[in-house]
């Protein structure tokens, strides 16, 4: 049984011989994790909390922030033990797992971040018509969409990935166990359900990004036409938190998945799967509370009562 098991595992790239900046990297990330998870946390409980923030960007906001939990939850905490106790493998189950739910989550946060910025479009754009537009069964249903694609995301790239055969060997290029990096390491020749899977999702991402797009072009010609300053700066206050992490998260993404993963990675190619693993769920926090006067005033309530 434990030779067959040791056959199925995989095996995690190490980026340090040394035990003692294995045990560094696990602290470091352990605070990254701990920062990323408070953050979000604590944006939930406002918004569940404070009658002000029910509203339905906040609605959003809370979404993508158990999204952000879920989505950091899949990949540090195996990266943190690793580093503490220097095991680098991983159970075939448990690769699945982390395949499935980084797509899964990863899909839904570009979903809903697109249905975030329609919802400052109607905002902006028609807000004599934005409780009509964006009433809570809308916003519901935007959100159920964003976790439904996700999730047949992320059940069409593991499918498709765990399909393929692993006869070689089964060291993975990479902290987490990702589509490139099994596609990588495959022996199958042939993997016509993941190349459908990965252009339908490219499909998708483009679709997004265009929509986005266009949501703040209109955003900005609406914008430059309003003649009080004081109104400017209120709309910039609740958009470019917004734009900040929908660049972050596409820029971030794109990079890991666009570049070619390489036989033998070095810290640039682990640096860039950390911006997109861990950066997003732990940046969108603290831009958001940074920037948000809402989210300030919410937090100070709460700590005064």
């Amino acid at each position: 049984m434990t030779n067959h098991t040791a056959e199925t595992d995989f095996f995690f790239m190490e980026f340090s011989d040394s035990k003692q900046l294995q045990v560094l990297q696990g602290f470091l990330f352990l605070l990254i994790y701990l920062v990323s998870l408070m953050g979000n946390l604590l944006i939930i409980m406002l918004v569940t909390v404070d009658q002000c923030l029910h509203t339905p960007m906040y609605f959003f906001l809370k979404n993508l922030s158990c999204i952000d939990v879920c989505f950091i939850s899949v990949t540090v905490p195996k990266l943190i033990l690793s580093s503490f106790f220097h095991i680098s493998a991983i159970s075939f189950p448990g690769c699945v797992c982390q395949v499935l739910f980084v797509v899964f989550f990863a899909a839904s946060e570009l979903f809903l971040l697109t249905a975030m910025s329609y919802d400052r479009y109607v905002a902006i754009c028609h807000p004599l018509h934005y409780d009509a537009i964006m009433n809570r069964a809308v916003c519901v249903q935007m959100v159920a969409v964003s976790w439904l694609f996700g999730s047949l995301f992320g059940f069409l790239h593991s499918y498709g990935t765990f399909s393929l055969s692993f006869c070689g060997s089964r060291k993975v290029p990479q902290f987490f166990c990702d589509v490139s990096s099994l596609l990588k390491i495959s022996c199958s020749t042939m993997h016509i359900t993941i190349d459908i899977s990965v252009i339908f999702g490219l499909i998708c991402v483009f679709f997004c990004s265009i929509t986005m797009g266009f949501s703040y072009v209109y955003i900005f010609n609406t914008v430059l036409r309003m003649p009080l300053l004081q109104g400017k700066s209120k709309v910039f206050s609740t958009c470019i938190p917004h734009l900040i992490v929908v660049s972050t998260f596409l820029v971030t993404a794109v990079t890991a998945y666009l570049k070619p993963v390489p036989d033998s990675p070095q810290l640039l190619d682990f640096l860039i799967s950390v911006f997109y693993s861990v950066m997003p769920p732990s940046m969108n926090p603290i831009i958001y509370s940074l920037r948000n006067k809402e989210i300030k005033a919410a937090l100070l309530n709460f700590y005064g009562n």
